[in-house]
């Protein structure tokens, strides 16, 4: 069994790990780079390029099913799921095959692939190649979880991973879980031809959203005929003839009844078989490593990056973890997570774009706020694109004008709402935006009337 030492020992190949190795390689320290799947971890292969080519594609069946709309006629839509599948696989294979040659390139981190271990301080094991690092940074992602339900072993469940490769169009899937993850699939294949349940435990979808907010975003989706059980308890899961029945508790006999089930009830870490304790590594209850600010565990010269460490799982978040560390190793500076501002975006239509508190955390901290809320179809833009679903809201500290955070609920959410990003980093006073000049006709001119609805509220 050999042994090779190395500078540094990347256990990982996602969006913070890559850049990571690539960039102590270009500093000529000596990088090995662990990967046991695809490069380019969750983002490139399961994540975000294949879900929203997905998202693209079932858009395109929405505008041509409803054409009628804006005017325009067609004949009966149909959906190719094998062409569907195909463009997204070729989108995937191009953006991999780029990491690919990058890390295979003269002067890039040694790669190994397989599963790594800890057998000891900053010592790991892959196959039968022992590895010791000076410094290991862990940047393992997270997997679906899959709840502890009765009978839910007898169906044969689909996760997020599945769905990428689903030939076969549902005519009927149950969604159990009313988060992120399960509200763009939901609407991906309810556009694409399925009906569609949603079963959520609480008594709203994205529950870290506001209130209203999720309210707006299922009354959209209802639009389209997406249906919604919520506060339903799942008591069972049953395989009946070919079908899958959710029984919910509370002692009804309530159930439903439908073709596929869905699993997006959120994510686990994945640190089952690192044997981190050899490595003086602490996880949580739920298996996430636990880090400090600065992104460091607690082995020394040990960090975690993305997903595994917890909090907000964005492929974003887990670059900015790369820039973290990064700054801080190697270039003296002092970066923080408590410090970041963290946008994201809920790719259904309407997008939810988001940025800072909500007006239920903020509440929760005892500030004195202002608020401001539009509905789309007092817009413009909303109103000639026939797309009015949704509202803009603003949370703002009283006693400043700064802004605390930002819900953009439009088709341009995703993209609107990261000018306010740019206002907290600038630690400005939304009346900034008061006498700016918005091109007309966009979305982002909705701004106008934001801006001018911001008031005192108790």
């Amino acid at each position: 069994m050999g042994i090779e030492n190395y500078d540094a020992i990347i256990i990982g190949s996602g969006q913070g790990g890559n850049p990571l190795a690539q960039q102590l390689a270009k500093r000529r320290e000596r990088v090995a780079l662990i990967e046991s799947e695809e490069l380019g971890g969750t983002c490139i292969n399961t994540g975000c390029t294949p879900t929203k080519t997905l998202v693209a594609s079932a858009q395109v069946a929405h505008y041509a099913r409803n054409a009628a709309r804006w005017g325009v006629h067609t004949n009966a839509v149909t959906v190719d799921m094998n062409a569907i599948l195909r463009r997204k696989s070729e989108i995937v294979e191009s953006m991999r095959s780029g990491w690919e040659k990058q890390v295979n390139g003269e002067g890039y981190p040694d790669l190994y692939r397989g599963r790594a271990r800890f057998t000891g301080p900053k010592t790991l094991q892959v196959k039968e190649q022992v590895l010791v690092g000076r410094k290991v940074f862990i940047d393992t992602g997270s997997a679906p979880a899959i709840p502890r339900i009765e009978g839910i072993d007898s169906v044969p469940f689909l996760t997020n991973l599945s769905m990428l490769e689903q030939r076969d169009l549902p005519k009927h899937l149950l969604v159990l879980g009313g988060g992120y993850i399960g509200m763009e699939f939901a609407q991906i294949f309810r556009r694409f031809g399925s009906d569609v349940t949603v079963i959520q435990d609480s008594s709203q979808i994205l529950p870290h959203e506001d209130p209203e907010i999720a309210a707006e975003l299922q009354k959209a989706l209802e639009g389209e005929g997406i249906r919604f059980k919520l506060n339903m308890r799942t008591s069972k899961i049953c395989n009946e003839q070919g079908s899958i029945s959710i029984l919910f508790g509370g002692g009804t006999a309530e159930k439903v009844t439908g073709s596929h089930l869905l699993v997006a009830t959120g994510r686990t870490p994945q640190t089952a078989d690192l044997e981190l304790a050899k490595g003086g590594v602490e996880i949580d209850a739920k298996g996430f490593i636990k880090v400090n600010d600065r992104l460091e565990t607690s082995a020394p010269d040990v960090w975690a990056i993305g997903d595994v460490k917890g909090g907000p799982a964005f492929t974003h978040i887990s670059y900015n973890d790369f820039q973290i560390i990064y700054g801080n190793v190697y270039e003296g500076a002092n970066f923080s997570v408590k410090t970041r501002i963290v946008p994201y975006a809920v790719f259904t239509d309407p997008a939810l774009g988001r940025v800072g508190m909500t007006e239920k955390e903020a509440r929760a901290q005892g500030k004195k706020l202002k608020i401001g809320s539009v509905p789309m179809s007092s817009v413009a833009r909303a109103k000639e694109r026939a797309e009015t679903a949704g509202l803009m809201k603003l949370v703002v500290d009283a006693e400043t004008d700064k802004i605390l955070g930002a819900a953009f609920l439009t088709s341009a959410g995703d993209e609107t709402v990261q000018m306010m990003s740019a206002l907290i980093l600038a630690d400005k006073p939304y009346t900034l935006l008061k006498g700016a000049i918005y091109i007309h006709p966009t979305f982002a001119e909705g701004l106008f009337a934001l801006m001018d609805s911001v008031k005192v509220v108790n």
